[in-house]
């Protein structure tokens, strides 16, 4: 990629005529038929009818959905199975055939009730590497600090347990989050005699309410079940006199992936689109990843009247959250004739948020060395996503291809790939928000796996631009992947001039760009 040098040179020249161009496109009403009608076959037309709004109608419908289902769009609860439905639906009635797919996968039925001095169910969920039971009995808080959670270390040290009374047959140990590892809490608790282990949320701004997809840092860590809670769940079990169950279980778990198609003239040329559909438990999720959810719901409703050169199949992913295994299982679920039928994958998880920078996935490694196979093919379509950037205008950067997100099964298959992000929990720099604005030192998502990741948690100008970006693409290889897979097709009609990247290589904006750093993982070591 380019040098900063070349970016400004080449952006500053640029940019004059660009965003002259583009708001008339943006905002232009259609004429003649309207969207719904007819058929969006040229960029111009499809540009001008995708729109932030219509993105913004199905966020809505998202939101909806989590405050009618405990706040959450997690897979496993009502609020995930409400969004298939939804998903479903809105495809059938743009035209689009339509399958929702089942996948099993490993899971754990976990339990936290808090029987005495009140009775409540909590949200909770267990950690890998702990051990499995159904424990009801005294809990025991040890070494607590709720009037100062920014100081807690409670579990950290054997001496924690000092006078801690651990010797009955059923106790179960309430320990809070911070300052060490989450094994070494445990490991303690196992040790002082706890038949159960509870760790609830540290209680600090950033740490309030229920967690998940934390570990323990390896397999039979403990014997025992250990599981999280939220911070007032915590401050609620440590009263006196507190019986509580804790129950965790093997199980196998069913959820669903969205699948829908729309047959093309050209046979056995597949474009695929993907975004996962799943929130985390702790909020509803709208721009992770109710942004690329969104996004596509309004691309495919744009073109319920088109008929593609190559055959369109978008995709919403279950358990994403859980270890991109909806769109693992679903690679999975697949023959190799099947696969090879797959010209190219493009992803959206993130594209809207609000501390943003526009990112498109690093194939060509210009900034990022990828950890995983690159496919053949991957870089055109990064070029792709920057020749739209560039027509618009947009300053860009690179995100690591790092197979951390629904693309990996794709690529880990030998199907070109990339897709776009617009940053999670890295801090925003200086130098990125004098390129594209916002606060440097905050997150590019500060509600990034939050409650707050709502309606509201979305800056609107990223979501619009890559709303265009990503109807760009797919109308781009509904016509031909030539450039991808070498399978010849057509011009896009009209006479649309696309430039090419930005820069020697394409690049915009400051090197480092934000990483796509989902931890699917994370927590292993941030007790």
């Amino acid at each position: 990629m380019s040098s900063n040098r070349s970016f400004r040179s080449v952006f500053g020249a640029f940019i004059l005529a660009a965003v002259a161009t583009v708001p008339a496109v943006a905002a232009a009403a259609p004429g003649g038929r309207g969207c719904a009608e007819r058929n969006n076959n040229q960029y111009h037309k499809l540009l001008e009818c995708v729109t932030v709004d219509g993105v913004r109608e199905h966020q809505a419908a998202f939101q909806a959905i989590a405050d009618a289902n405990g706040g959450t769009r997690a897979d496993q609860t009502p609020g995930y199975d409400a969004s298939v439905d939804y998903v479903a639906d809105t495809m059938t009635a743009a035209g689009w055939t339509v399958e929702v797919v089942p996948f099993e996968y490993p899971g754990t039925d976990v339990v936290l009730q808090q029987l005495t001095p009140t009775s409540s169910d909590y949200v909770s969920a267990t950690f890998t590497g702990g051990g499995e039971g159904d424990v009801t009995g005294t809990v025991v808080p040890v070494d607590l600090s709720l009037a100062d959670p920014a100081t807690s270390s409670s579990g950290c040290e054997a001496a924690d347990f000092a006078g801690v009374d651990l010797s009955g047959p059923a106790d179960v140990a309430l320990i809070q989050r911070g300052t060490c590892n989450f094994s070494f809490k445990a490991l303690n608790a196992e040790a002082a005699g706890a038949e159960a282990v509870i760790i609830f949320n540290q209680g600090t701004a950033d740490r309030l309410g229920p967690y998940s997809n934390v570990t323990l840092g390896g397999p039979d860590v403990v014997d025992l079940p250990v599981v999280t809670a939220s911070f007032d769940a915590g401050v609620a079990l440590a009263a006196p006199g507190s019986v509580a169950r804790v129950k965790v279980e093997s199980v196998t778990r069913v959820s669903h992936n969205v699948i829908a198609e729309k047959a093309g003239k050209t046979s056995g040329n597949v474009v695929m689109a993907g975004a996962h559909l799943d929130s985390v438990p702790a909020g509803p999720g709208i721009n992770d990843n109710g942004s690329g959810s969104a996004v596509l719901l309004e691309v495919a409703d744009n073109l319920g009247n088109h008929t593609p050169q190559n055959t369109l199949r978008f995709a919403w992913w279950g358990a994403e959250e859980l270890g991109l295994i909806g769109s693992t299982a679903w690679v999975g679920q697949r023959s190799q004739e099947q696969l090879d039928e797959i010209a190219l994958y493009l992803n959206f998880d993130m594209v809207g948020s609000p501390n943003h920078v526009f990112m498109v996935y690093d194939a060509d490694e210009s900034t990022f060395p990828a950890p995983v196979p690159v496919p053949d093919g991957s870089i055109a379509i990064e070029d792709t996503f920057e020749s739209y950037y560039t027509w618009a205008g947009v300053p860009y950067d690179d995100t690591a291809f790092s197979g951390r997100s629904d693309y990996q099964a794709f690529i880990n298959n030998g199907i070109p790939s990339s897709g776009l992000f617009t940053g999670a929990e890295v801090i925003k720099t200086p130098e990125q928000a004098a390129i594209w604005g916002g606060v440097a030192g905050e997150q590019f998502d500060p509600c990034y796996h939050l409650a707050c990741d709502t309606f509201d948690n979305v800056n609107l100008g990223a979501l619009d631009v890559n709303a265009d970006a990503v109807a760009f693409a797919v109308l781009t290889y509904a016509y031909s992947t030539e450039s991808v897979n070498g399978v010849p097709g057509k011009k896009v009609p009209g006479n649309f001039s696309i430039p090419a990247p930005a820069g020697e290589e394409g690049t915009f904006g400051a090197p480092g760009g934000g990483g796509l750093d989902h931890d699917h993982d994370h927590e292993a070591s941030d007790g």
